[in-house]
């Protein structure tokens, strides 16, 4: 059953306890950190409560009245009780904070992740980090199952039960060999792109779904057709250098190779693939502690 309106607050306890054994409302205000006149009012609602004093006021102090002392003996009981709640809950909270389990897609957890935990590192290094990475399907599971705090995905949308919000932004890139014959190409059509088998990601990653529907919306009825799928965006690159085939892979994942003249970007007229990298967390919670730490890390680009 609910508690009584007429039971009083445990602050108020906790400070008639105090009083008793201070011998003083202004020495008991001084231990709570609160002024005497703040303690006087808690003191006051606490009698109107009670319908009773609880308190005389002498010239030497305070002491308690007899239903103040009774009050008193059976707070003691629920102000320990309170006490060791607190302790458990500060516990439970040290055991979160000292351990983050993250989910992230591929290419936040190569190409992101590891300036985000330095920075994390920094402000919290008693926290140990635990990533678990795949791709965005599979972050939104872990998730979901509760094997990570937080996530992050490079789909557009995030999945049922999730909640999500903007961290980071990107863009698709064609990237080819050095001696692909696109490499000597001026410009891609859209229809030349979506009309080639190309090397991808697995279904339900993020580079994927993130191609896919930008060529529903720019070769419509024309989907991209796999020459090789592979689960490693490594792998992928790999495979393309050699000579293989063509790709669409992250800006993020190619930077390396296309500085090192290992890979070639080609243009496409009119392919617009920018996409939106999030941070999931179940729905109707908000990150906390480390996680909290490492999502405003990763929105301000850390």
């Amino acid at each position: 059953m609910p508690l009584s309106p007429r039971v009083p607050d445990l602050p108020a306890l906790d400070l008639l306890l105090s009083v008793i054994e201070l011998g003083s409302l202004g020495r008991a205000a001084a231990a709570h950190g609160i002024s005497q006149p703040s303690a006087s009012s808690r003191i006051r609602y606490l009698e109107k409560l009670v319908g009773m004093p609880v308190l005389e006021r002498t010239t030497l102090g305070s002491r308690p009245t007899p239903a103040g002392a009774l009050i008193a003996e059976w707070a003691r009981t629920v102000v320990d009780a309170a006490q060791r709640l607190d302790a458990g809950i500060g516990t439970l909270r040290d055991r979160r904070d000292s351990q983050l389990h993250v989910a992230a897609s591929q290419t936040v957890a190569e190409y992101l992740f590891p300036k985000w935990l330095m920075a994390l590192r920094a402000r919290a290094p008693e926290t140990t980090v635990a990533l678990e990475a795949g791709n965005s399907a599979g972050v939104g599971e872990a998730v979901l199952a509760g094997r990570a705090e937080i996530g992050f995905i490079e789909s557009p949308r995030a999945p049922k039960g999730l909640e999500s919000r903007p961290v980071a932004r990107d863009r698709l890139l064609v990237v080819v060999a050095p001696d692909h014959p696109w490499a000597r190409r001026g410009t891609l059509t859209v229809d030349e792109l979506a009309g080639t088998a190309l090397i991808m990601r697995e279904a339900g990653s993020g580079t994927r779904t993130s191609l896919e529907r930008a060529l529903a919306a720019q070769a419509p009825g024309r989907p991209p057709t796999p020459l090789l799928e592979l689960s490693s965006t490594t792998a992928i690159k790999t495979a393309t250098a050699d000579g293989l085939g063509p790709t669409v892979l992250s800006s993020l994942a190619v930077d390396a190779e296309l500085a090192a003249g290992t890979l070639k970007a080609v243009p496409v007229s009119g392919f617009e693939a920018g996409r939106t990298l999030r941070a999931v967390w179940p729905r109707g919670g908000r990150p906390a502690g480390p996680a909290r730490d490492l999502y405003a890390i990763a929105c301000r680009g850390a």
